[in-house]
């Protein structure tokens, strides 16, 4: 009988809590699907950085504090980011020394092994800032390969250690390094991977692979901090794996357990991509939607599970389910929303008005949560850094000399199922908004009615969120019949 594998992720929250990774799932026995004996093989591990580490070597995902990459971008002749490097170093090894300690020699090669990593990227920013002295070379045309380049040692970093710990457990772990470190070829992504996995015995080795691929599509482009998905996902297509695998520290489930409480919540159980894909929407991403793409059209089982709950099944994501009760499932929603509204009675009846538009929307490099218009009004729902936002009021208004445009930050909270069509619900969810004295300033339901999206006042955010997963799901009588059960 041939045994399928599995392809597992594990996030950079849960790698920082290593030995609770060590014994929960890489030493804890599995069976295999079409399997018949449980093993600890038969799984392949892509792997985050160390919590902490790519904010330092790229920029604070959260708050924007420059990281090694925004401060090499700004070309300040002190080069504050070699100190930032430096930093991000010193984190590094106090990470090996708290993983290997009373393991002298262990240790000793993993400092080895990222301090030299660290050097290569040291004297290649050096060299790259003498070349780009010249007029010949603009910095701006080498960034986004720096970009790169740093991402890669976070994950490179967190893989070499997992392997060694692993070792020393007796545990016959591979170091998969897709960082194409020092190397004078460029493969596509699948076949990078494809030449990685060449050779691998999956049932007597344990793959444990860099999160970051370099390969000649250039992945940080396209997918910018979500190409650890990408390529997770990836090599669950390419090597034909039965199931994927999410660890995160929390569960799937139906709002965030900090604002509604943990007693309240609910891991979700069995949803569908599409759900997937309008959390990664409001980017609260189960998966990116582009890497979800592959393993919906290959038909693989995605499971988001709990670190640290390994013997709950978590949440399984398939492509072909649908509620077999129409219910709302999640309650989500993102703050730092910019409304950026134009008004201009000119658009109305030119068909080509908005052409334009769209093109500098693309072109600012934000994302469009949603949008809406009206005979003269058209307001887009954003998510991007204030200067991008800027960016792009200035291009509009220069191009659209007689409209009124203005910007408001915002908040967006969504109710979303798989499949919503309960009778009443919007005017359950807005008199519960109501009720909690929250201001609807916008909503958005399409006909499918996989989702629902309110627009509220930032400080509205919370008490919107805690409203709506009350009234929708903690009251749902679907919900009491599945949780009582």
């Amino acid at each position: 009988m041939t045994v399928s594998h599995s392809v597992e992720k594990i996030g950079g929250t849960s790698m920082s809590r290593y030995d609770e990774v060590l014994n929960n799932i890489w030493k804890r026995p599995q069976l295999p699907n079409g399997g018949e004996q449980e093993t600890i093989y038969q799984r392949v591990f892509v792997v985050s950085a160390y919590a902490g580490m790519t904010n330092g070597l790229l920029e604070h995902k959260k708050t924007g504090e420059s990281g090694v990459y925004a401060l090499f971008a700004e070309m300040d002749d002190k080069r504050p980011w070699q100190q930032k490097l430096y930093e991000v170093q010193a984190a590094m090894l106090a990470m090996n020394a708290e993983m290997f300690e009373g393991q002298d020699i262990v240790r000793k090669r993993a400092d080895q092994f990222i301090s030299g990593r660290i050097d290569d990227v040291l004297q290649c920013l050096e060299h790259l800032e003498n070349v780009c002295n010249f007029g010949h070379f603009q910095l701006d045309d080498h960034l986004h390969r720096v970009r790169e380049m740093l991402s890669a040692l976070g994950e490179a970093h967190s893989a070499y250690n997992s392997v060694q710990l692993l070792q020393l457990h007796d545990i016959n772990a591979r170091f998969v390094d897709l960082t194409n470190w020092r190397s004078d070829q460029q493969h596509s992504l699948d076949d990078h991977i494809q030449r990685a996995f060449d050779g691998i015995d999956l049932a007597k080795e344990m793959p444990i692979v860099t999160g970051y691929t370099q390969c000649r599509e250039g992945l940080m482009k396209t997918y910018d901090r979500g190409y650890s998905e990408m390529t997770f996902s990836r090599v669950a297509t390419v090597t034909g794996a039965a199931e994927a695998i999410i660890h995160k520290e929390y569960h799937l489930s139906t709002a965030d357990p900090m604002m509604v409480g943990a007693e309240n919540v609910h891991p979700i159980g069995l949803t569908n991509y599409d759900v997937a894909d309008q959390l990664a929407n409001l980017g609260m991403e189960a998966i990116h939607p582009r890497a979800a793409a592959g393993l919906r059209k290959r038909n693989i089982v995605l499971r988001v599970k709990n670190t640290f709950e390994p013997e709950h099944q978590g949440t399984e994501i398939r492509a072909d389910y649908s509620s077999d009760t129409p219910k709302v499932e999640i309650i989500a929603g993102t703050r730092n929303v910019w409304a950026l509204e134009m008004f201009d009675q000119d658009m109305v009846g030119d068909a080509t008005y908005g052409q334009k538009m769209n093109d500098l929307v693309f072109e600012s490099g934000v994302r469009v949560l949603t949008k809406d218009f009206n005979a003269n009004t058209v307001t887009f729902y954003l998510k991007g850094n204030k200067r991008r936002i800027n960016w792009l009021m200035d291009r509009l208004q220069a191009t659209y000399t007689t409209a009124d445009v203005r910007v408001e930050k915002l908040a967006m909270v969504s109710a979303i199922g798989s499949d919503m069509k309960v009778p009443g619900l919007l005017t359950s969810a807005a008199g519960a908004l109501s009720d909690a004295g929250v201001n609807v300033l916008s909503v958005h339901q399409a006909m499918r009615q996989v989702d629902m999206m309110f627009i509220v006042a930032d400080q509205d955010y919370a008490p919107a969120v805690k409203a709506l997963h009350t009234s929708l799901i903690e009251k749902s009588d679907v919900w009491k019949q599945a949780h009582t059960a």
